[in-house]
């Protein structure tokens, strides 16, 4: 085999591509494991957006090349999304650029702003994908914490003090993942205020807006964010279609129009079927995220059960997808503890330290799982505790 780009230096195998393997061969072996660690939706998107999508494959169209920028309709949902749920205006024509997921866009804006020489921002604990897609574009990571103390936000006035001179953009997400703090419009416009001062690129993140969260809020919302920020969203969570891959891009022309030169370079467009079905769910109301909240609630009750049991805290007042727990003092480590749980009641929980050394103290449960999975998960541990496999003290 030839040798590998210098590029894949330091860039691991996913976490979760490892992880996933080691359960495959346990379930092999009959231990059934249970996983609670990947945040991948598994209800059923919206049924009319199934419906669409069953019509629109057997349109002529349908199987043809697609515009590089998506179908106008697709934009044009995407900017009334905008303004219904954030008060935020966007023009679909130029503002808006719907993706192959928002993963992809991650690595679409790297490669787009970062080269040799550049650094990023990127948020300690973290999505992984921030400092991944920072090293592929050549550019170098710099950590930023952020503090519990400060509801899992970075301390601005710390961050001006250092040498910024380098950092061309900041990676944020809000609500975050995977502390499931929350931001608010005070915070956001301190963000700007940081950006124009510094001349850094806010990228938010932000798949997790209604998952759980009585105040969705987009960072477009504040006054001068067009000029300063971009703002990843995703249908993945917020509407069961994580393996459907639509994301959009929102930012201004000048900011898009970049993007898109990497990105038309990469892909040949989005399947229209899947373009034509995701304007249907952009058009969803409140009773859908009602319904998808009420059934999260619950399994966000269960799993916090279970982090009491591990002898965790958490914070109950959290945003998304997950539950995030800080481990007894007297565990060594979290990646340690998970192995301990998996081992010895056959459930799988995140080790808080593949988000970052802020995480190598805490837990991570998905709630991405059946509600009678995290009750005989529950049961499981509780097992476990009782006859002593798993040590509490």
């Amino acid at each position: 085999m030839i040798e590998t780009a210098k590029r894949l230096d330091g860039i691991g195998t996913y976490y979760f591509a490892d992880k996933l393997a080691q359960i495959r061969r346990m379930n092999e072996a009959g231990d059934q494991v249970i996983n609670l660690g990947i945040g991948s939706p598994d209800m059923l998107p919206p049924a009319a957006v199934i419906e669409r999508l069953k019509e629109a494959v057997h349109e002529p169209e349908a199987n043809m090349y697609q515009s590089y920028r998506s179908l106008p309709a697709l934009r044009v949902a995407f900017a009334d999304w905008y303004r219904e749920h954030f008060r935020a205006k966007v023009n679909p024509e130029t503002e808006i650029l719907p993706l192959i997921g928002s993963k992809e866009g991650i690595m679409h804006i790297a490669m787009t702003f970062l080269g040799p020489g550049d650094q990023a921002l990127v948020p300690d604990p973290g999505y992984p994908a921030y400092a991944s897609a920072t090293k592929l574009a050549g550019a170098e990571s710099v950590y930023y914490p952020l503090e519990q103390d400060l509801n899992w936000r970075p301390d601005l006035k710390a961050l001006a003090r250092r040498d910024l001179s380098a950092v061309k953009i900041m990676w944020i997400n809000y609500p975050n993942m995977p502390t499931g703090a929350q931001a608010d419009l005070d915070f956001f416009a301190d963000l700007i205020a940081f950006a124009k001062a510094h001349d850094i690129l806010i990228c938010h993140d932000n798949p997790y807006a209604f998952i759980l969260n009585e105040k969705p809020l987009s960072i477009l919302e504040v006054e001068g964010a067009m000029k300063h920020a971009l703002e990843l969203s995703s249908l993945s969570k917020c509407y069961n279609m994580a393996g459907w891959r639509v994301g959009c891009l929102a930012g201004n022309a000048e900011y898009i129009n970049a993007v898109l030169k990497f990105k038309s370079n990469m892909d040949s467009g989005m399947f229209k079927a899947v373009q034509e079905a995701a304007v249907i769910a952009l058009q969803q109301g409140e009773d859908w995220f009602a319904a998808l909240n009420e059934e999260y609630a619950k399994r966000k009750e269960w799993a916090q059960k279970i982090m009491v049991l591990l002898g965790c805290e958490y914070e109950a007042d959290t945003a998304g997808l997950f539950v995030w727990a800080e481990i007894p003092s007297f565990k060594a480590s979290a990646e340690a503890y998970s192995e301990e749980v998996l081992a010895q009641a056959k459930v799988f929980i995140t080790p808080g330290m593949i988000f970052g050394e802020n995480g190598t103290k805490h837990l991570r449960i998905s709630l991405c799982g059946d509600l009678e999975l995290f009750k005989e998960a529950h049961r499981r541990v509780l097992a476990a505790i009782e006859t002593n496999k798993i040590q509490l003290t």
